[in-house]
């Protein structure tokens, strides 16, 4: 029994250095640099110890000092850690609850998309409960003027990059309903940057209507994308159930990924 009570004082030491180097990270990652002053005083101790936890993390790449030498600041070594973990995250994997869940509360099809040398690419897919759902959309390609999901990663752009990604020629007219007018769409796409949602009304399809919001990674960078889609009969893009129900599935997955909204 002693041996054991000893065997777990001797661990407590190592223990409350991981905490204290786990905090100096969390202190860095939320002020962006601090000195050995700083951190003696976030975690209670005296500079001595801080700055031989500061001296170990630096040794690990973890932490690097800046111009001054005064400062910390994260190094490349957290970098490479966050990208160990971000590479592994499968988009499919971190969205799945989160389709299922929007599909249930709205009865509808729900798609999640990539966009790929100019097109929307649909990775996954949760029905509904409706028996009058739409086709499966896994694998297809659909244009991105045409489809809410598209609207997303073109309002994303910038309008260089929009540009070159449509091409120069006229915009395929699907239906009488497609935007193909390049100043008209660009104007919805300014719409949709604001709000972060966009709608499509059986533009891709007549009697097709569907509302999309971006998922973000880590960087704050449009991955890919959320749409819920169902006849027009039922289903409206602004109704605000709808619009609330998407946002809330994007920002579950966006955090999954590493968004964080506030930055």
């Amino acid at each position: 029994m002693s041996s054991d009570l000893s065997a777990e004082s001797a661990r407590v030491p190592g223990i409350q250095s991981v905490d204290r180097a786990a905090s100096i990270l969390e202190l860095l990652g939320r002020t962006g640099s601090a000195g050995v002053s700083e951190v003696a005083l976030e975690l209670d101790v005296h500079k001595s110890t801080a700055f031989r936890l500061l001296g170990a993390l630096e040794a690990r790449g973890l932490v690097e000092q800046g111009v001054n030498r005064g400062k910390y600041q994260l190094g490349i070594g957290v970098l490479r850690l966050a990208n160990a973990v971000y590479h592994r995250l499968s988009v499919v994997a971190q969205a799945r609850p989160s389709l299922e869940r929007l599909a249930d509360a709205q009865g509808e099809t729900v798609n999640l998309a990539v966009q790929r040398s100019g097109w929307a690419v649909n990775l996954d897919q949760a029905m509904g409960p409706s028996p009058l759902t739409s086709y499966d959309w896994i694998g297809n390609l659909t244009p991105l003027h045409a489809t809410a999901s598209g609207k997303v990663f073109l309002a994303a752009l910038g309008a260089e990059e929009r540009t070159a990604l449509l091409g120069p020629e006229p915009l395929t007219r699907f239906t009488e309903a497609t935007l193909t007018d390049r100043d008209r769409l660009d104007a919805e796409l300014a719409r949709v940057a604001a709000a972060g949602v966009a709608s499509t009304y059986g533009e891709l399809e007549d009697g097709l209507n569907a509302a999309a919001v971006p998922v973000r990674d880590h960087l704050g960078s449009v991955v890919a994308s959320i749409s819920v889609a169902g006849p027009a009969f039922r289903f409206d893009p602004a109704d605000e159930q709808v619009v609330a129900d998407l946002r809330r599935a994007g920002a579950a997955v966006s955090e999954r990924l590493g968004h964080d909204p506030s930055s």
